[in-house]
């Protein structure tokens, strides 16, 4: 099987069109103000339209609020809900309201941290193993920051899983081979400025996963 992948705060429908044409399977829109990839809800309706159906859209979201879950799922339409320092029980009333796929993120920096994973059985449907933030961040993401990957070698995976965390055309190949990642997220590695995405950057990501 290919690995899949998500590419992640795109923002314009030039990388729309890139992420889908070179083989993106799920295209993740950004609902978080303080990032440089946050999306108005009329911006995510239109960029949501561009969108093939054969392709996931994955809203992502820092423990959100009801009001903004329905109107991004609305302007969206969206299909995932990816939560980031979002409690399990809070993940597992919106997959119960919603009816929509959850993901859990698991800020991961050192081995005790993939313990975290096992509370989101039975309240998300994947996790997604992202690098943690320095101390004080305002973002949970998006920062070009990877953790050792070597820290996921034979762990127990209680759920699906995705890898996250400084991904590029680069390093991906290393990182699935170490992981085992089936499903990888690429955000900040694919871009030239913070919030500028880089078709010629996202093109060469999706085609280092189509050599796996």
């Amino acid at each position: 099987m290919p690995v899949a992948a998500k590419i992640c705060g795109l923002s314009t429908p030039e990388t729309i069109d890139a992420a889908v044409r070179h083989g993106a399977s799920h295209i993740g829109l950004m609902f978080f103000p303080p990032s440089p990839r946050h999306l108005r809800f009329a911006d995510a309706a239109r960029l949501s339209a561009l969108i093939p159906d054969f392709v996931a859209r994955v809203g992502v979201f820092v423990d959100p609020e009801d009001a903004v879950i329905d109107q991004a799922v609305a302007a969206g339409r969206l299909s995932v809900l990816q939560l980031h320092k979002t409690a399990p029980a809070r993940a597992a009333a919106l997959r119960a309201r919603t009816g929509l796929e959850i993901w859990g993120a698991v800020a991961v920096r050192e081995r005790r941290d993939l313990d975290t994973a096992a509370r989101y059985v039975g309240a998300a449907d994947r996790l997604l193993f992202d690098a943690k933030t320095p101390d004080g961040a305002q973002l949970p993401g998006g920062m070009g920051v990877r953790f050792d990957w070597d820290l996921l070698r034979g762990f127990g995976h209680p759920l699906p899983w995705a890898l996250s965390g400084g991904l590029t055309a680069q390093n991906v190949a290393e990182a699935v081979r170490i992981t085992g990642a089936e499903l990888v997220d690429a955000s900040s590695g694919l871009e030239s400025a913070p919030g500028i995405k880089d078709v010629d950057k996202i093109a060469a990501f999706l085609k280092a996963l189509s050599h796996l």
